[in-house]
């Protein structure tokens, strides 16, 4: 099965690491910095996915998420956190993400998150022909609590801070 992802992330090495990843796997990728940047790109490229870090600038992924719920257009897209905020700290119950994925993470992960999300788009979305009704659950389909650590953007972290990164060696 391939699709296409639209891969959300302040970090250009994350968004390589994702980008490669995916596309290794026939997947096709489209990629946007930030939050405000998929809200202007979304709509052009019809993704089947969308995945969203929580920390970034301008617009983070839960308000991201939030935004891409209220719109009739998007409100059906799949939507993952791909962060380095731990689950508890990210809020997604209420921003309608379906998924979480924590950085570092296994690149078979991450492949196996965006084909369960993909096949869950393709069974529910609006008028989609061939529905196979299963009962699949995407990976990390649990609803995170809302908490508030990770909310706010640090524009004094670099692309290269290591604490933003994560572990290269194995895992993205």
């Amino acid at each position: 099965m391939s699709g296409r992802v639209l891969v959300v992330d302040d970090n250009k090495v994350i968004r390589q690491l994702i980008r490669v990843n995916l596309e290794l796997e026939g997947f096709e990728v489209v990629t946007a910095a930030d939050g405000a940047e998929c809200l202007e790109v979304v709509h052009r490229v019809c993704p089947d996915v969308v995945t969203l870090d929580v920390v970034m600038p301008r617009l983070d992924g839960i308000r991201t998420a939030e935004r891409l719920r209220a719109d009739p257009r998007t409100s059906h897209l799949p939507v993952a956190i791909i962060s380095a905020c731990g689950e508890r700290e990210v809020g997604g119950v209420d921003s309608g993400v379906d998924a979480f994925l924590a950085k570092p993470f296994e690149p078979l992960d991450l492949v196996r998150l965006v084909r369960q999300l993909m096949h869950r788009e393709r069974r529910e979305r609006p008028g989609a022909a061939g529905q196979d009704g299963g009962d699949e659950p995407a990976a990390g389909d649990a609803r995170p609590e809302r908490a508030s650590r990770c909310g706010e953007w640090d524009h004094r972290r670099s692309e290269r801070d290591p604490r933003r990164v994560g572990s290269v060696h194995g895992a993205v």
